[in-house]
Protein backbone atom coordinates (compact mmCIF):
# COMPACT_ATOMS: atom_id res chain seq x y z
CA UNK A 1 0.00 0.00 0.00
CA UNK A 2 3.16 2.08 -0.29
CA UNK A 3 2.19 5.77 -1.88
CA UNK A 4 -1.84 5.28 -1.27
CA UNK A 5 -2.59 7.22 1.59
CA UNK A 6 -6.30 7.58 2.13
CA UNK A 7 -6.08 9.77 5.33
CA UNK A 8 -4.05 12.23 7.70
CA UNK A 9 -4.28 14.36 10.31
CA UNK A 10 -2.71 17.65 10.37
CA UNK A 11 -2.60 20.86 12.27
CA UNK A 12 -3.20 24.37 10.40
CA UNK A 13 -2.94 27.49 11.56
CA UNK A 14 -3.86 31.08 10.06
CA UNK A 15 -1.57 33.89 10.46
CA UNK A 16 -1.69 36.58 12.81
CA UNK A 17 -2.31 39.80 11.50
CA UNK A 18 0.66 42.48 11.73
CA UNK A 19 0.52 45.00 14.68
CA UNK A 20 0.12 48.50 13.66
CA UNK A 21 2.81 50.77 13.42
CA UNK A 22 3.61 53.85 16.00
CA UNK A 23 5.08 57.00 13.94
CA UNK A 24 5.81 60.82 13.54
CA UNK A 25 6.65 62.40 10.72
CA UNK A 26 10.28 63.74 11.26
CA UNK A 27 10.39 66.05 8.13
CA UNK A 28 12.86 68.64 7.45
CA UNK A 29 10.51 71.92 8.27
CA UNK A 30 8.01 69.74 10.51
CA UNK A 31 10.11 68.28 13.51
CA UNK A 32 6.66 67.69 15.52
CA UNK A 33 4.66 66.95 12.29
CA UNK A 34 1.65 64.65 13.60
CA UNK A 35 1.18 60.87 13.34
CA UNK A 36 1.96 58.83 10.21
CA UNK A 37 1.93 54.94 11.77
CA UNK A 38 0.55 52.32 9.02
CA UNK A 39 -1.62 49.36 9.92
CA UNK A 40 -0.19 46.49 9.69
CA UNK A 41 -1.02 43.19 7.06
CA UNK A 42 -3.73 40.62 7.34
CA UNK A 43 -2.39 37.50 8.09
CA UNK A 44 -2.45 34.53 5.61
CA UNK A 45 -5.22 32.25 5.48
CA UNK A 46 -5.30 28.38 5.35
CA UNK A 47 -6.86 27.48 2.38
CA UNK A 48 -7.81 23.90 0.93
CA UNK A 49 -7.59 23.34 -3.28
CA UNK A 50 -8.58 20.65 -5.04
CA UNK A 51 -6.74 19.18 -7.74
CA UNK A 52 -8.25 16.91 -9.77
CA UNK A 53 -5.22 15.08 -10.95
CA UNK A 54 -4.51 13.86 -7.06
CA UNK A 55 -5.60 10.96 -6.33
CA UNK A 56 -4.36 10.41 -2.63
CA UNK A 57 -2.53 12.34 0.37
CA UNK A 58 0.94 11.15 -0.45
CA UNK A 59 2.33 14.29 -0.20
CA UNK A 60 0.86 14.77 3.10
CA UNK A 61 2.43 11.93 4.66
CA UNK A 62 5.26 13.12 6.48
CA UNK A 63 4.13 16.92 6.79
CA UNK A 64 2.13 17.45 9.76
CA UNK A 65 1.71 21.32 10.39
CA UNK A 66 0.64 23.82 7.88
CA UNK A 67 1.44 27.20 8.92
CA UNK A 68 -0.07 30.43 7.25
CA UNK A 69 2.62 33.48 7.14
CA UNK A 70 1.82 36.41 9.55
CA UNK A 71 1.06 39.81 8.34
CA UNK A 72 3.51 42.33 8.71
CA UNK A 73 4.17 45.17 10.82
CA UNK A 74 2.98 48.53 9.69
CA UNK A 75 5.56 51.42 8.79
CA UNK A 76 5.86 55.08 9.17
CA UNK A 77 4.66 57.37 6.74
CA UNK A 78 1.40 55.31 6.72
CA UNK A 79 2.95 52.22 4.91
CA UNK A 80 0.91 49.79 5.42
CA UNK A 81 2.50 46.05 6.13
CA UNK A 82 2.27 43.60 3.84
CA UNK A 83 -0.04 40.40 4.03
CA UNK A 84 0.89 37.37 4.97
CA UNK A 85 1.11 34.40 2.41
CA UNK A 86 -1.75 31.79 2.28
CA UNK A 87 -0.53 28.26 3.40
CA UNK A 88 -2.55 26.39 0.31
CA UNK A 89 -3.10 22.23 1.00
CA UNK A 90 -3.63 20.96 -2.09
CA UNK A 91 -6.44 17.66 -1.93
CA UNK A 92 -8.05 15.36 -4.26
CA UNK A 93 -11.92 15.60 -5.11
CA UNK A 94 -14.00 13.75 -2.47
CA UNK A 95 -11.38 15.02 0.53
CA UNK A 96 -13.12 15.37 3.89
CA UNK A 97 -11.90 17.70 6.63
CA UNK A 98 -12.64 16.49 9.84
CA UNK A 99 -12.83 17.79 13.52
CA UNK A 100 -10.87 15.69 15.55
CA UNK A 101 -12.35 16.18 18.40
CA UNK A 102 -16.08 15.98 17.66
CA UNK A 103 -15.73 13.55 14.34
CA UNK A 104 -17.79 16.29 12.60
CA UNK A 105 -17.32 16.28 8.96
CA UNK A 106 -16.63 20.52 8.29
CA UNK A 107 -16.43 20.10 4.66
CA UNK A 108 -16.94 17.71 1.74
CA UNK A 109 -14.60 19.27 -1.16
CA UNK A 110 -15.79 19.06 -4.57
CA UNK A 111 -13.90 18.81 -7.96
CA UNK A 112 -12.18 22.02 -8.49
CA UNK A 113 -13.12 23.60 -5.28
CA UNK A 114 -11.40 26.35 -3.55
CA UNK A 115 -12.18 26.41 0.07
CA UNK A 116 -10.76 29.13 2.69
CA UNK A 117 -10.73 27.05 6.39
CA UNK A 118 -9.44 29.68 8.53
CA UNK A 119 -9.05 32.94 7.71
CA UNK A 120 -5.92 34.90 8.89
CA UNK A 121 -6.16 37.72 12.10
CA UNK A 122 -6.55 41.11 10.94
CA UNK A 123 -3.75 43.60 10.90
CA UNK A 124 -3.86 45.95 13.75
CA UNK A 125 -4.29 50.04 12.95
CA UNK A 126 -1.03 52.42 12.97
CA UNK A 127 -1.38 55.23 15.45
CA UNK A 128 -2.64 57.84 12.34
CA UNK A 129 -6.15 56.12 13.03
CA UNK A 130 -6.50 57.48 16.76
CA UNK A 131 -4.98 61.12 16.48
CA UNK A 132 -8.18 63.78 17.52
CA UNK A 133 -8.78 67.25 18.26
CA UNK A 134 -7.86 66.30 21.76
CA UNK A 135 -4.95 64.15 21.19
CA UNK A 136 -3.37 65.20 18.18
CA UNK A 137 -0.23 62.92 18.62
CA UNK A 138 -1.27 59.05 19.97
CA UNK A 139 1.31 57.34 21.00
CA UNK A 140 -0.13 53.73 20.79
CA UNK A 141 -1.38 51.28 18.03
CA UNK A 142 -3.27 48.05 17.93
CA UNK A 143 -2.11 44.43 18.30
CA UNK A 144 -2.92 42.60 15.13
CA UNK A 145 -5.47 40.01 15.51
CA UNK A 146 -3.98 36.26 16.17
CA UNK A 147 -4.60 33.40 13.63
CA UNK A 148 -6.35 30.46 14.70
CA UNK A 149 -5.19 27.21 15.04
CA UNK A 150 -6.98 23.61 13.89
CA UNK A 151 -6.03 19.72 14.41
CA UNK A 152 -8.11 17.98 11.45
CA UNK A 153 -8.15 14.76 9.55
CA UNK A 154 -8.38 14.74 6.46
CA UNK A 155 -9.98 11.76 4.59
CA UNK A 156 -10.84 10.78 0.83
CA UNK A 157 -13.76 9.21 -0.05
CA UNK A 158 -13.21 8.73 -3.58
CA UNK A 159 -16.50 9.43 -5.67
CA UNK A 160 -17.24 6.32 -8.28
CA UNK A 161 -20.25 5.20 -10.02
CA UNK A 162 -20.16 1.42 -9.19
CA UNK A 163 -17.83 -0.18 -6.70
CA UNK A 164 -15.86 -4.17 -7.23
CA UNK A 165 -16.64 -6.25 -4.58
CA UNK A 166 -15.24 -9.91 -4.51
CA UNK A 167 -12.55 -11.99 -2.73
CA UNK A 168 -8.82 -11.85 -3.95
CA UNK A 169 -8.49 -13.29 -7.13
CA UNK A 170 -12.05 -12.66 -8.47
CA UNK A 171 -11.26 -10.87 -11.97
CA UNK A 172 -11.44 -7.61 -10.77
CA UNK A 173 -8.89 -6.17 -11.72
CA UNK A 174 -9.33 -8.20 -15.24
CA UNK A 175 -12.72 -6.75 -15.50
CA UNK A 176 -11.56 -2.86 -14.91
CA UNK A 177 -8.89 -3.54 -17.48
CA UNK A 178 -11.11 -4.69 -20.02
CA UNK A 179 -13.47 -2.00 -19.61
CA UNK A 180 -11.58 1.01 -19.10
CA UNK A 181 -8.24 2.86 -19.41
CA UNK A 182 -7.36 1.34 -15.89
CA UNK A 183 -4.00 -0.42 -15.97
CA UNK A 184 -4.40 -1.98 -12.76
CA UNK A 185 -1.69 -5.14 -12.13
CA UNK A 186 -3.08 -8.36 -12.67
CA UNK A 187 -1.18 -11.99 -12.27
CA UNK A 188 -2.67 -15.41 -11.17
CA UNK A 189 -2.18 -14.98 -7.30
CA UNK A 190 -4.10 -13.38 -4.29
CA UNK A 191 -3.91 -10.09 -3.33
CA UNK A 192 -2.32 -8.11 -6.56
CA UNK A 193 -4.92 -5.37 -5.88
CA UNK A 194 -3.21 -3.23 -2.81
CA UNK A 195 -5.07 -0.21 -3.29
CA UNK A 196 -8.47 1.25 -5.03
CA UNK A 197 -7.66 1.34 -8.60
CA UNK A 198 -9.98 3.80 -10.97
CA UNK A 199 -11.37 3.34 -14.29
CA UNK A 200 -13.60 5.44 -16.69
CA UNK A 201 -16.27 2.91 -18.37
CA UNK A 202 -17.75 5.11 -21.50
CA UNK A 203 -21.21 4.20 -21.97
CA UNK A 204 -23.05 6.01 -25.13
CA UNK A 205 -22.34 9.25 -24.59
CA UNK A 206 -21.86 8.93 -20.67
CA UNK A 207 -18.85 8.15 -18.39
CA UNK A 208 -18.97 6.22 -15.11
CA UNK A 209 -15.97 5.87 -12.56
CA UNK A 210 -15.49 2.32 -11.60
CA UNK A 211 -13.77 1.41 -8.73
CA UNK A 212 -11.89 -1.45 -7.78
CA UNK A 213 -11.16 -2.31 -4.01
CA UNK A 214 -8.55 -4.85 -2.76
CA UNK A 215 -10.00 -8.04 -2.36
CA UNK A 216 -12.55 -8.88 0.83
CA UNK A 217 -11.54 -12.14 2.92
CA UNK A 218 -13.64 -13.79 5.41
CA UNK A 219 -13.17 -11.88 9.12
CA UNK A 220 -12.42 -8.79 7.03
CA UNK A 221 -15.21 -6.77 8.82
CA UNK A 222 -13.31 -7.65 12.01
CA UNK A 223 -9.95 -6.26 10.85
CA UNK A 224 -8.08 -9.50 8.83
CA UNK A 225 -7.11 -8.43 5.03
CA UNK A 226 -7.07 -5.26 3.38
CA UNK A 227 -10.29 -4.72 1.38
CA UNK A 228 -12.21 -3.55 4.63
CA UNK A 229 -9.94 -0.29 5.24
CA UNK A 230 -10.77 0.68 1.54
CA UNK A 231 -15.01 0.13 1.51
CA UNK A 232 -15.67 3.40 2.76
CA UNK A 233 -14.68 4.58 -0.76
CA UNK A 234 -17.55 2.90 -2.31
CA UNK A 235 -19.71 4.32 0.20
CA UNK A 236 -21.23 6.92 -3.00
CA UNK A 237 -21.15 4.45 -5.54
CA UNK A 238 -24.48 3.94 -7.32
CA UNK A 239 -24.34 0.23 -6.43
CA UNK A 240 -22.17 -2.43 -6.46
CA UNK A 241 -20.66 -5.17 -8.37
CA UNK A 242 -19.96 -8.60 -6.41
CA UNK A 243 -17.50 -11.09 -8.53
CA UNK A 244 -17.89 -14.30 -8.08
CA UNK A 245 -15.56 -16.79 -9.56
CA UNK A 246 -17.20 -19.67 -10.62
CA UNK A 247 -14.08 -21.79 -11.03
CA UNK A 248 -13.09 -21.49 -7.06
CA UNK A 249 -14.42 -24.46 -4.85
CA UNK A 250 -16.29 -22.05 -2.52
CA UNK A 251 -18.12 -20.01 -5.69
CA UNK A 252 -21.98 -21.27 -3.72
CA UNK A 253 -21.24 -19.95 -0.56
CA UNK A 254 -18.80 -16.77 -1.77
CA UNK A 255 -21.30 -14.26 -2.12
CA UNK A 256 -23.07 -15.18 1.21
CA UNK A 257 -19.92 -14.35 2.78
CA UNK A 258 -18.91 -11.00 0.79
CA UNK A 259 -22.90 -9.91 2.02
CA UNK A 260 -22.48 -10.65 5.70
CA UNK A 261 -18.78 -8.62 5.48
CA UNK A 262 -20.22 -5.55 3.86
CA UNK A 263 -23.58 -5.98 6.00
CA UNK A 264 -20.64 -5.87 9.06
CA UNK A 265 -19.26 -2.93 7.83
CA UNK A 266 -21.84 -0.83 6.49
CA UNK A 267 -26.05 -1.27 6.60
CA UNK A 268 -26.09 1.50 4.13
CA UNK A 269 -23.98 0.07 1.73
CA UNK A 270 -25.74 -3.59 2.60
CA UNK A 271 -28.59 -1.93 1.04
CA UNK A 272 -26.95 -0.31 -2.47
CA UNK A 273 -28.38 -1.68 -5.10
CA UNK A 274 -25.96 -4.62 -6.69
CA UNK A 275 -25.44 -7.40 -9.19
CA UNK A 276 -23.16 -10.05 -9.45
CA UNK A 277 -20.87 -11.23 -12.21
CA UNK A 278 -19.98 -15.02 -12.47
CA UNK A 279 -16.39 -14.56 -13.63
CA UNK A 280 -14.64 -17.28 -15.19
CA UNK A 281 -17.01 -18.77 -17.69
CA UNK A 282 -14.43 -20.00 -20.05
CA UNK A 283 -13.28 -22.46 -17.40
CA UNK A 284 -14.46 -26.28 -16.64
CA UNK A 285 -18.23 -26.77 -15.44
CA UNK A 286 -18.48 -22.84 -15.30
CA UNK A 287 -22.17 -23.15 -17.03
CA UNK A 288 -23.25 -25.71 -14.59
CA UNK A 289 -21.84 -23.78 -11.51
CA UNK A 290 -23.91 -20.74 -13.15
CA UNK A 291 -26.54 -22.75 -13.33
CA UNK A 292 -26.16 -23.37 -9.68
CA UNK A 293 -25.70 -19.65 -8.48
CA UNK A 294 -29.17 -18.60 -10.32
CA UNK A 295 -31.31 -21.30 -8.42
CA UNK A 296 -29.29 -20.44 -5.06
CA UNK A 297 -30.20 -16.74 -5.62
CA UNK A 298 -33.55 -16.49 -7.98
CA UNK A 299 -33.93 -12.86 -6.64
CA UNK A 300 -30.74 -11.77 -7.89
CA UNK A 301 -29.06 -10.14 -11.23
CA UNK A 302 -26.40 -12.66 -11.96
CA UNK A 303 -24.90 -12.64 -15.68
CA UNK A 304 -21.91 -14.94 -16.67
CA UNK A 305 -18.84 -12.93 -18.08
CA UNK A 306 -15.29 -14.23 -19.15
CA UNK A 307 -12.72 -11.33 -19.61
CA UNK A 308 -10.26 -14.12 -21.18
CA UNK A 309 -12.52 -14.96 -23.57
CA UNK A 310 -15.40 -11.98 -23.94
CA UNK A 311 -18.12 -14.48 -22.98
CA UNK A 312 -21.16 -12.12 -21.90
CA UNK A 313 -19.03 -8.68 -22.61
CA UNK A 314 -21.16 -7.22 -24.90
CA UNK A 315 -23.98 -6.97 -22.62
CA UNK A 316 -22.05 -5.39 -19.73
CA UNK A 317 -22.96 -1.95 -21.02
CA UNK A 318 -26.66 -2.65 -20.20
CA UNK A 319 -26.06 -4.74 -16.90
CA UNK A 320 -23.77 -1.13 -15.83
CA UNK A 321 -26.67 1.25 -16.93
CA UNK A 322 -29.39 -0.29 -15.43
CA UNK A 323 -27.37 -0.20 -12.32
CA UNK A 324 -25.87 3.31 -12.19
CA UNK A 325 -28.74 5.07 -14.13
CA UNK A 326 -32.22 3.29 -13.26
CA UNK A 327 -33.80 4.36 -10.25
Amino acid sequence: MRGFIDETTIEVSSGNGGSGSVSFRREKYAPKGGPDGGDGGKGGDVVFIVKNNLKTLAHLRYKKNFNAENGHPGEGRKKHGRNGDNSEILVPPGTLIIDTKTGEVLRDLKENEEWIFLKGGKGGMGNTNFATAKNQAPRYAQPGISGTSRNIKVEINIIADAGFVGFPNAGKSSLLSRLTNANPKVASYAFTTKIPNLGVYRIDDRDIILADIPGIIEGASHGTGLGIRFLKHIARTSGLVFLIDVSDENFLTAFDVLLEELKEFSEELYKKKRIIFATKMDTENSDENLDQLLKKYPDENIYGISVFSGYGIDKIKKYFSELVFSE
